[in-house]
């Protein structure tokens, strides 16, 4: 512990925002079906690999990581809107158990689908060559590429936030989240609202996916061990709540980062020691509304 200075406490800080950026693009998918929908999405996690997966074929045939930033996101966005429409629709109404156990098993079947396609052994993701290196922080030299992520996920963020505050459409979404039937004595098709509220949390999960591809590599399972960690996120920030998912996602990347230099066996325990201290205090989340799940 002697060993520790400053600058290598603030590298791993900023390791942990990396990390985080990570965790808030997935949560906030995550987080905008449920506060919308009240879906608990479990093949959310299966969309962050396909998203993954469709960024390594593209490259392979041809095309480069700027195609695929655009690419992807649009691809299982499209994806999405098809599941929405075709398998979750006709379950709205039926309570949360419904939906939550289509998904569940929705994911299984697109697991075993990248299985059958892609093979059980993983790939190594490259990371762009322009995005190689380290550049010097102040505290000392930091991957590029991490940079990059953090960078990418706040541009996200700026985007998603002027879509929901600016526009009318953003209007309807949040006015939907609060009181649907309100929404609908309106005059507004909740149903399409709906379907592209799913689709963009599917297209923010992929995108998810292939920001995170070249610093882990790309596997069939890498969506389930996310899934279970996003959901931590989404609980301590609230859930149904896009400004706890970004706070709590950027924290949980922290406290994970910061446990791993002071107690690396502990990395991973530590999400779920802050779950049980924020439930403790706090038994909605940051920013969640006391009997959602009620």
């Amino acid at each position: 512990m002697a060993g520790l200075s400053f600058d290598l406490i603030a590298l791993q800080l900023f390791a942990g925002l990396a990390l985080g950026a990570i965790y808030v693009l997935f949560a906030i998918g995550l987080s905008l079906i449920f506060g919308m929908l009240t879906v608990v999405n479990f093949a959310h996690g299966a969309f962050y690999m396909v998203g993954a997966y469709v960024g390594l074929y593209l490259i392979s045939i041809g095309g480069n990581f700027w195609i695929c930033l655009v690419a992807v996101p649009i691809a299982i966005g499209l994806f999405g809107l098809a599941v929405e429409r075709v398998l979750i629709r006709p379950l709205y109404g039926r309570g949360i158990d419904y939906p939550l156990l289509l998904t569940f098993g929705l994911s299984y079947v697109m697991v075993e689908c990248v299985r059958i396609a892609f093979g059980k052994t993983g790939y190594p993701f490259d990371t762009p060559e322009v995005l190689q290196g380290a550049v010097d922080i102040g505290v000392g030299y930091f991957p590029l590429y991490r940079l990059f992520v953090i960078g990418a996920t706040a541009v996200v963020l700026l985007a998603l936030w002027l879509f929901l505050e600016k526009t009318s459409f953003g209007l309807i979404i949040r006015a939907g989240a609060r009181d649907p039937q309100i929404v609908r004595v309106l005059g507004v098709d909740v149903s399409r609202v709906w379907l592209i509220v799913f689709g963009i949390g599917t297209a923010i999960a992929g995108f998810a996916g292939l920001l995170a591809a070249p610093l882990q590599g790309v596997i069939p399972e890498m969506g389930g061990t996310i899934l279970a960690e996003a959901f931590v996120v989404t609980v301590v920030g609230g859930m149904g709540s896009i400004g706890g998912a970004v706070l709590a996602g950027l924290l949980v990347g922290v406290v994970v980062s910061m446990t791993s230099l002071f107690a690396p066996e502990m990395a991973k325990v530590s999400i779920f020691a802050l779950m049980a201290i924020v439930l403790i205090v706090r038994p909605q989340g940051f920013f969640g509304r006391a009997g959602l799940m009620s």
